[in-house]
């Protein structure tokens, strides 16, 4: 029992003076708790709309007053053509389309003048939240003709060709984040490997450096390829989901981005000591990364300073390009910005790691 006693001891100094991992294990959950307190405490609620008026009338001049009227919803007028390109482009999360004789057929009362809206079903997010704005004001314009039938009813349409549902938007972001985590995660072995001065034996055999460090990143890459394997076909198969885009460009994102997370990885092993602070480490960047980058969470839904550390990460862009590609989703950002953001990160990245990475 006295041994017990004293190992417990030893084994509490031993950890305490490991200051990496007292500060992972111990400071990161209350940072982990600071963090998703900040992103469910409110969310940005502004959203910009099209308003395609092909009637040019009165009542169609106060159903645009109407929505301009609630908080949170700026109105951009524009032809029908233009609003729904500007829609495809992520610059806006819906557009109304008022048709030519809207007013006359509120003025016949014999049938119900329908008003179309246009929506994103892989925004699901801006996507019920416009079917509950556009079902709030069409409720007063109905109201106002009290003891008719509905004078007004919206037919909701989808900018997408594909039939485009949440499954598929989901797909690629799970591809994304596996990604991430297989690069992140080399810190690791890297780390231990280090430590077991196995790094330093290899060091005195004839391999040079590149050879060593070019194999680890295969391994790399091929197990990106087999989880796309798995991702995809398992979509596909099980889930219908479609993938429309160029494979070409598909791989080329894939191979980047798996490129950008490994040098990540790389750069997590430079700074970790040991390999307990490397599995803390590298749990404090994959979290956020796959909770602040449009995984899980729609970014919109973001207080604007997390949206703001959103678009410094590059899963985000990975995740985004992905979805871009495979399944024709909306943007949140360019395809060439993602391709770019993600050179970035992985030449930043590998500068870093070729400064301070140390093999024993």
């Amino acid at each position: 029992m006295n041994a017990l006693l004293l190992l417990t001891i030893a084994n509490v100094r031993s950890f305490v003076r490991d200051r990496a991992s007292l500060f992972w294990t111990l400071a990161f959950p209350l940072i982990f708790v600071i963090l998703f307190g900040s992103i469910f405490s409110g969310g940005n609620n502004e959203r910009t709309i099209g308003f395609a008026d092909l009637d040019g009338t009165g009542p169609a001049g106060q159903l645009a007053a109407a929505l301009r009227s609630i908080d949170g919803v700026e109105l951009a007028d524009g032809s029908e053509g233009d609003l729904l390109a500007r829609m495809r482009r992520g610059e806006m999360s819906a557009v109304i389309v008022v048709p030519k004789g809207y007013a006359e057929s509120l003025a016949a009362k014999a049938a119900p003048a329908i008003v179309t809206v246009y929506t994103d079903p892989s925004q699901s997010a801006a996507d019920g939240a416009t079917r509950q704005l556009v079902g709030f004001v069409l409720a007063a314009v109905n109201q106002a003709a009290s003891g008719q039938p509905p004078a007004v009813v919206p037919t909701f349409e989808s900018v997408q060709t594909n039939d485009l549902t949440f499954i598929s938007y989901l797909v690629p972001s799970i591809l994304g984040m596996s990604l991430m985590q297989t690069g992140v995660f080399a810190a690791i072995p890297l780390v231990a490997d280090r430590q077991k001065l196995i790094l330093k034996r290899l060091q005195a055999t004839p391999l040079r450096r590149w050879q060593l460090v070019g194999s680890n990143v295969l391994v790399r890459l091929v197990i990106a390829v087999v989880q796309t394997a798995i991702v995809v076909g398992v979509g596909s198969l099980l889930f219908g989901v479609e993938i429309v885009g160029s494979w070409p460009l598909i791989a080329a994102l894939i191979v980047l981005g798996s490129l950008a997370f490994i040098a990540l990885g790389y750069v997590i092993a430079s700074f970790a000591a040991t390999e307990d602070a490397a599995n803390g480490m590298t749990s404090a960047v994959q979290f956020p990364l796959m909770f602040l980058s449009g995984t899980f969470f729609p970014i919109e839904a973001m207080p604007d300073a997390l949206q703001t550390v959103a678009r410094a990460l590059p899963l985000t862009y990975l995740g985004d390009g992905l979805r871009q590609v495979m399944v024709d989703g909306t943007p949140f950002a360019p395809l060439w910005v993602c391709f770019a953001f993600l050179g970035i990160w992985l030449a930043v990245c590998f500068g870093v790691a070729a400064r301070f990475f140390k093999w024993q």
